[in-house]
């Protein structure tokens, strides 16, 4: 059974930062994209940051660049997104997502939620002000 098990989440005051985990089971994503979205109360999902198979490019939303970082370890079938200066509007549920068999070894990080196959039970991230 593959899962995907978001973790680091938590409540931080604006300016702080927050380091996310997922770390992947039951099937190996290191040739395939990873990526990180996000939803806040009462809106859609959104894209945050992606990662190509094998880190050698990233892609970020615009309202989190230089902010965020996404990085991987495919060793521990893990993505990570590390996140600083932290605003109230960051607020929101933070899922990770892992394509299997669309996307093998592409060079660049797939930033379309539908492109991906499976997807974690997301944490709460939430910023005080």
């Amino acid at each position: 059974q593959v899962q995907l098990v978001e973790s680091g989440g938590g409540l931080v005051q604006a300016g702080g930062s927050l380091r996310l985990s997922c770390a992947a089971s039951g099937r190996t994503f290191s040739n395939y994209p990873m990526g990180w979205f996000r939803q806040a109360p009462g809106k859609e999902r959104e894209f945050v940051a992606a990662i190509n198979w094998n880190g050698g490019s990233t892609s970020y939303a615009d309202s989190v660049k230089g902010r965020f970082t996404i990085s991987r370890d495919n060793a521990k079938n893990t993505v990570y997104l590390q996140m600083n200066s932290l605003k109230p509007e960051d607020t929101a549920v933070y899922y990770c997502a892992a394509d299997w068999g669309r996307n093998y070894r592409l060079d660049y990080a797939v930033k379309e939620g539908r492109q991906y196959e499976y997807w974690g039970q997301g944490t709460q991230v939430t910023v005080s002000s």
